[in-house]
This record gives C-alpha cells, sequence and structure tokens, in this order.
C-alpha cells in the first residue's frame, strides 16, 4: 500500500449525482484536470470508489 494518492479529476461533475458531486468537492477538487494528494487510508478509498467514473488515482 502507498503512503499517498495522486487524485486528479478527469471528467466533469455538471451532469453527476449531487451525492457524486460533494464527494469530489471532498476531495479537495474543484476544477477540471486538478491533482491533490490525500493520504492512503481506507476513508479516501471509499470516496475514491464511489467516484471512480470521474478521477484517476495513482500511487505515490
Amino acid at each position: 500500500m502507498a503512503d499517498k494518492l495522486r487524485i486528479t479529476l478527469v471528467k466533469s461533475t455538471i451532469c453527476a449525482v449531487p451525492k457524486h458531486k460533494k464527494t469530489v468537492e471532498a476531495l479537495g477538487l474543484k476544477k477540471l484536470n486538478k491533482t491533490v494528494e490525500m493520504p492512503d487510508n481506507p476513508a479516501v478509498r471509499g470516496m475514491i470508489q464511489q467516484v471512480r467514473h470521474l478521477v484517476k488515482v495513482e500511487e505515490v
């Protein structure tokens, strides 16, 4: 398991379910193609799993 995850928003949230929009915002992603680094823990992994069709994830 990696120490951190690099998460990039690759698809727009315009037509997304409101719950998914809030999850993406909670991950710290506001604009398309922006990247954040988050700790690799079960809570973050669960959030990523919920919006896996909108984001790209890399282990750092």
